[in-house]
């Protein structure tokens, strides 16, 4: 039996002879259950708010999207993309053009981030379960249809019940620019709103999706010009093998294209979330290191109590260090008794609402309660940061007093 473990947890068990000792080491305890606790709670509310964000953006974004490296416009031609249309890997391989264009109804005008696609987008992305307005087809028989976002149609007023079309704009290439007419010098394309999307509120404000070919005339672009080629996984595709044939398509492609994954195509976005989750988590853990503070005054009040049991034990052979290790696992003990108890109860209430959803969403929302995904690496690394934050706190009263 080793001697420090064995007398610390005595220590910590052991009934003092001063009262405000075990109070103090209680309420560190009870502190850091209650900061445990909240730790693996708003990060597993935060992981539902993600997913629901992700779940959208995946509906609108394909799995893979490949691109010219400096952002030309280009004719999806060659071996390499008619070998895509017959890949075991792939669902569908579909194209798309995009480019910001003005938008003017009626009298009001907006800049929109105007997204050309096919039929394959169509039928597969999955946007019909955003529509809050209208019906999702962009093509009515023949007649083309545009889907704007909610953001966006309240900023021109439009409406899907509304027969006013939209007018887009864009500055013509084979003309020169008239300070007469400038409008003249504008390529136009009118047509009419079939649906109002909700996808998230960044997206939305500048959300304006339309028949490819549509896009095509607009921008006056070449024949079978696109932007980009959008690939979707076949089901049941493993992990291993999808960056197996990214990697291979990388290949394949050389230096003048890119192929990128969904993180790549919302760059920005993700980065602000996993920033976001990492403020959050800094946040809390500060606030468990305010707690566990009190582990330092408990811890010191300890060591003058046992003054002379310490005493004793050098007299009987034992070396500083045997003593100092007693007492930080004695303030560490505590810390870890916190974190096992928060870690049960976090886990366990975090179950309970991914589950049941017991608390509500306050308000209309696309869910009824909080969304709540509890992932192990979170619970990982709380535990781990909890029981750093413990042994830090035990290790200063000890090494003041060595």
């Amino acid at each position: 039996m080793k001697v420090a473990p064995f007398i610390a947890w005595r220590y910590l068990f052991a009934r003092k002879s001063h009262n405000v000792i075990n109070v103090i080491s209680g309420i560190s305890a009870l502190g850091l259950a209650v900061g445990t606790a909240a730790l693996i709670l708003i990060l597993s509310v935060y992981n539902g708010f993600d997913g629901i964000i992700q779940a959208n953006l995946d509906d609108s974004s394909p799995d893979l999207c490949v691109v010219r490296t400096d952002g030309r416009r280009f004719v999806p031609s060659g071996e390499v993309f008619d070998a895509l249309l017959d890949a075991p890997e792939l669902s569908s391989v579909g194209t798309s053009l995009s480019s910001e264009v003005l938008v003017t109804h009626e009298s009001v005008q907006a800049v929109a981030r105007a997204r050309g696609v096919d039929f394959v987008f169509e039928e597969e992305s999955g946007m019909a379960s955003h529509v809050v307005l209208g019906e999702w087809p962009l093509h009515r028989g023949d007649l083309p249809l545009a889907a704007i976002g909610t953001g966006l149609a309240n900023k021109l007023g439009a409406n899907p019940r509304f027969r006013t079309p939209l007018v887009l704009y864009y500055p013509s290439s084979s003309s020169g620019f008239s300070p007469v007419n400038p409008m003249g010098s504008l390529r136009r394309e009118s047509l009419l709103v079939g649906s109002v999307l909700s996808v998230n509120a960044q997206t939305d404000e500048e959300l304006l999706i339309l028949p490819i070919e549509v896009l095509s005339s607009l921008l006056g672009c070449e024949a079978e010009e696109v932007s980009a080629v959008e690939l979707r996984y076949a089901d049941g595709l493993s992990h291993l093998e999808r960056r197996r044939f990214e990697r291979r398509l990388t290949a394949d492609l050389g230096p003048d294209f890119q192929v990128q994954d969904r993180y790549r195509q919302n760059q920005a976005l993700y980065r602000m979330i996993r920033a976001e989750k990492a403020a959050i988590w800094a946040i809390l853990v500060f606030v468990v290191l305010i707690v566990a503070l009190n582990i330092f005054g408990s811890l010191s009040m300890l060591m003058i109590e046992k003054r002379e049991d310490a005493d004793t034990l050098k007299a009987l052979g034992a070396s500083d260090a045997l003593v100092r290790r007693i007492f930080i696992l004695e303030g560490w003990l505590v810390s870890l008794l916190g974190m096992a108890v928060g870690l049960v109860i976090g886990v366990l209430l975090a179950w309970l609402q991914q589950r049941f959803g017991f608390v509500k969403m306050p308000g209309s929302f696309i869910v009824d309660a909080y969304p709540v995904v509890l992932k192990w690496g979170d619970v990982l690394l709380t535990a781990v940061s909890v029981a750093v934050i413990g042994l830090l706190v035990a290790l200063a009263p000890t090494k003041q007093r060595a």
